[in-house]
């Protein structure tokens, strides 16, 4: 099965909508979309979960150790953290290799930081 992402409120919106742009088949939710605005990082992933969706997110700072306790108790599709410092093209072509030459089970309970 194809990898599905979820942006987080933290996600330069500009990811998302150039990752579109680029493959407009990849299935990629918005924060905006998902009403992630003013949720914190364990309710973030929680529905990330439910949707069967790799959390997309800036955040390096609380999310890793947020996603740790998280999958201590459940089962997450993964997560994957681009650095604020990458370009948006760079964050663009690494999201598109994950979807183009991967499966979402190869990320389920995996946290990784781009680029790859």
């Amino acid at each position: 099965m194809k990898v599905r992402f979820q942006a987080d409120a933290d996600l330069n919106y500009a990811i998302v909508s150039a990752t579109l742009r680029r493959e407009p088949t990849i299935d990629f939710r918005s924060a905006t979309s998902a009403g992630l605005a003013c949720r914190d990082d364990t309710k973030v992933l929680a529905i990330a979960a439910q949707e069967g969706r790799v959390l997309v997110s800036h955040d390096s700072r609380t999310m890793p150790s947020h996603f740790a306790e998280f999958i201590a108790r459940n089962t997450s599709p993964g997560v994957v953290i681009a650095s604020q410092r990458l370009g948006i093209a760079v964050v663009v072509e690494e999201l598109l290799l994950i979807w183009s030459a991967s499966d979402a089970d190869e990320w389920v309970n995996r946290i990784t930081q781009l680029p790859l």
